[in-house]
């Protein structure tokens, strides 16, 4: 079916490269990491940073660019006018990742020789006279280039805290110096901030849907274009109630927009991220008889109890066991809660964020403008940023 107009036929959308799935440590990998880097990073992951401002650069679908090319930009990118010290640090850290993240491709080379053609090639930028690379250095790093994971599979919360188990371990197995670990883990999130500037994570998708809405999504109400920003009129929604309550004897009533006058819409902007995903979504599963795009293997609506099971599962991968037991994201619903406050941080106007929502700007204020998690880090850096520059001397005129 063509996205676009809603009509005809789709077309498959390039899949990502295949994925070898991460072996899951125990619960206390991310929990023993402590300090505020380790629970942003999971969180950061998770949600494709979302926290970074959005300066209208990488609105396109999920990037496929291994971790490996990755790596490697970033490092020269960030080579010049640095510190020899900051430099070594950036190439241990970059170095401890990306064997974190190499497939299981035949003919991989010993440990030793991975590290030391990763931490004096790869992430080294080269004066002239400095040398050349020996032959068995560049064929290790041949086959590096073609077994590291694409760099999108850092979504994957298992796969985010075996990276994080990467970076307390010291080359004989042992657990590194906490500072050792701090810094490895800065590393790791500056680079993962400039992989979404550069549009290679995507951004968060919007979950102002409430749920009710959100099973009521069919794609005739959806304009989903190959690349830019597409849209949702939503003008129904599916509440859970029960045969015994409904005129149809079905468990889902079929009403209009919660507050809002029969026949009245809502029309919400869909980043290009969740653009592409629901592209690839229809295309693989196609849509119920009524243009459902989210159903039961019966054509069903997807029932309360599914996506709450669904989420708790989610909810366990994703938080270390520190913080499953708090009341952070209890919720399928706490996703709008999340996604309205983080707009709000991101300074987007009230009255857009509202109107997108369905919400009075008085009840957007009141009840979504929250206070999110683990914010204080953020912030701490925005803060001695900003005091850091009153010291530079002026530059001259």
């Amino acid at each position: 079916m063509d996205l676009n107009e809603h009509h005809g036929a789709a077309s498959q959308p390039e899949q990502p490269a295949d994925r070898t799935p991460a072996q899951p440590h125990g619960g206390s990998a991310v929990a023993g990491l402590a300090g505020e880097f380790g629970a942003e990073l999971v969180r950061a992951i998770r949600v494709g940073l979302a926290e970074v401002s959005n300066s209208g650069q990488g609105a396109r679908g999920p990037s496929h660019m291994s971790w490996y090319s990755f790596a490697t930009e970033y490092a020269r990118a960030h080579w010049p006018g640095r510190a020899a010290k900051t430099r070594d640090e950036v190439s241990d850290a970059l170095t401890a990742v990306t064997m974190a993240m190499l497939g299981d491709l035949p003919g991989r080379p010993n440990g030793h020789l991975l590290r030391r053609a990763l931490r004096h090639w790869a992430f080294v930028t080269l004066r002239p006279g400095q040398g050349e690379m020996s032959v068995q250095d560049r064929l290790v790093l041949q086959w590096v280039a073609k077994a590291s994971r694409p760099l999108v599979d850092l979504h994957d919360p298992v796969l985010a805290r075996d990276v994080l188990e990467s970076l307390r371990r010291k080359l004989d197995g042992s657990e590194a110096a906490v500072e050792t670990m701090r810094r490895k883990r800065k590393v790791l999130v500056h680079a993962l901030h400039y992989a979404v500037e550069r549009g290679e994570l995507g951004r968060c998708t919007t979950r102002a849907l409430r749920p009710e809405e959100a099973v009521a999504v069919a794609l005739p109400d959806c304009r989903l274009p190959r690349t830019g920003w597409g849209r949702l009129i939503l003008h129904r929604t599916r509440p859970q109630a029960g045969k015994r309550w409904t005129d149809t004897g079905e468990f889902h009533d079929e009403r209009g927009l919660k507050n809002r006058p029969p026949g009245e819409t809502r029309v919400v902007p869909l980043p290009p991220h969740l653009v592409a995903m629901w592209r690839e979504h229809v295309a693989t599963f196609g849509t119920a008889d009524d243009g459902r795009l989210f159903f039961t293997e019966q054509g069903r609506v997807v029932s309360y109890s599914t996506y709450h099971r669904v989420w708790r599962e989610s909810r366990d991968l994703a938080l270390s066991p520190a913080l499953t037991s708090t009341p952070l994201a209890k919720r399928p619903y706490d996703l709008r809660h999340s996604a309205l406050s983080t707009w709000l941080c991101a300074g987007a106007d009230p009255a857009e964020v509202a109107q997108r929502a369905g919400n009075s700007v008085e009840v957007l204020l009141s009840r979504y403008a929250k206070c999110l998690y683990d914010r204080q880090s953020i912030n701490n850096q925005r803060i001695e940023g900003l005091l850091s520059s009153y010291g530079q001397p002026p530059e001259p005129d």
